[in-house]
This record gives structure tokens, C-alpha cells and sequence, in this order.
């Protein structure tokens, strides 16, 4: 399962990296894909994860979760 997490408060590749660590710590997280321009993150998953655990970690790390989706 994926998610695409919209994400504010990311300017440059070193926060890219920071939201990628982030999430890569949460169990169940296959793989991170962060897109600077786009805003967001598409996060895989192979168990089943809440928007809050995802938020968690992100605003743990000090960016902003505007909304988290469904793929």
C-alpha cells in the first residue's frame, strides 16, 4: 500500500533527506520517495500504517503534513 503525504516547510535537498530518514524509521516502510518541487512524499508501506503515525514523523522532524491520501 502507498500513501502521498503533502508536506510544507521543505527547500532544499537536505530536508529531502531529513523526511526520507524520518519515515524510513517508522516499521512497516519499504520506501520513501520525497519530491522537493512537488511538495510531497509517496511513502510504501507493507503493513498497514495511521495518517497520524506518517504526520508524527514528519512534524518530529520539523516540516508541516498538510494531507495525507490514499494511492
Amino acid at each position: 500500500m502507498k500513501k502521498l503525504v503533502s508536506i510544507e516547510g521543505m527547500s532544499c535537498g537536505h530536508c529531502v533527506r531529513h523526511v526520507e530518514e524520518a519515515l524510513k524509521e517508522l516499521a512497516g516502510v519499504v520506501s520513501v520517495v520525497v519530491d522537493l518541487k512537488g511538495k510531497n512524499a509517496v511513502v510504501e508501506m507493507n503493513q498497514e500504517l495511521s495518517d497520524e503515525q506518517i504526520k508524527g514523523a514528519i512534524e518530529e522532524a520539523g516540516y508541516d503534513v498538510v494531507g495525507i491520501k490514499g494511492l
